[in-house]
C-alpha cells in the first residue's frame, strides 16, 4: 500500500512538473512577443495543460472540494509548479538573455498590496472558469479566458514564478498570488456551484 501511495505521488509530482513546463512555454512568448500576440499564444500552456491531464494548482484548487482533492495533493502541486516553473525560468534566461530585461521591468511592477491581491483573486475565478468550461466541452473559455485575465494584468502565480526565474530573483508577492489564486477559484466555484453540476 505505501509503494502504491509513493508512485501515485510521484506521478502527482511529475505532471505538475510537465504543467509547468507547458505553462512556462506560454510565459516564455508573453516576454518574448509581448501584446498582443503574447497573450493569445500563452493559452498554448492552459490548452495543453487541459488535454494532456497535467497538474496546474489555479486549474485544480476551484475544483478541490467537488472533485474531493486531497489538500496535501494540492500542495504537493503548487510546489512541484513552482519548483519546475523557477528552475525553466532560469534556463530560458540563460538560452534567450533578451527576456530577462523584460522580466526584470515586470517583477519591478509588482506590489505587495490589496491590489495585487484582487488581481491574483480575478485571475484565479478566470482560470476556474476556463476550466470548467474546457470540462463541459468547450476549450473557447481557455481561449478567451487566458489573454482576457493578461491583458487585464491579473496575476497568475504559475507564470509569475517563471518570470522570477528568468528575472533570477525572488518576490514575496508569490505568495500573495497564490493566496489570491487560491481565492478567486474556490470563490468562484461556490457562487456557480448550482451550475456547475449541470
Amino acid at each position: 500500500m505505501k509503494k502504491k501511495e509513493e508512485i501515485r505521488i510521484k506521478e502527482l509530482v511529475m505532471k505538475s512538473f510537465g504543467a509547468a513546463f507547458l505553462i512556462s512555454l506560454g510565459n516564455f512568448a508573453l516576454l518574448k512577443l509581448g501584446n498582443p500576440i503574447g497573450p493569445v499564444i500563452f493559452a498554448f500552456g492552459l490548452l495543453g495543460v487541459c488535454y494532456l491531464g497535467q497538474n496546474l494548482f489555479t486549474g485544480k484548487c476551484g475544483f478541490l472540494i467537488s472533485d474531493k482533492i486531497k489538500p496535501l495533493d494540492l500542495l504537493y502541486i503548487l510546489l512541484g509548479n513552482m519548483v519546475a516553473g523557477y528552475i525553466i525560468g532560469l534556463i530560458y534566461a540563460t538560452t534567450d538573455p533578451s527576456i530577462v530585461e523584460t522580466a526584470a521591468a515586470k517583477v519591478a511592477t509588482w506590489d505587495f498590496s490589496i491590489a495585487f491581491l484582487l488581481k491574483s483573486i480575478f485571475c484565479g475565478a478566470i482560470m476556474y472558469l476556463a476550466v470548467l468550461m474546457y470540462k463541459k466541452g468547450t476549450p473557447l473559455g481557455i481561449i478567451f479566458g487566458v489573454p482576457l485575465f493578461i491583458f487585464c494584468g491579473f496575476q497568475h502565480c504559475v507564470a509569475n514564478i517563471v518570470t522570477l526565474g528568468v528575472a533570477g530573483t525572488f518576490s514575496i508577492t508569490i505568495f500573495l498570488c497564490i493566496l489570491g489564486n487560491f481565492v478567486g477559484s474556490l470563490f468562484t466555484w461556490y457562487i456557480t456551484r448550482d451550475i456547475s453540476k449541470k
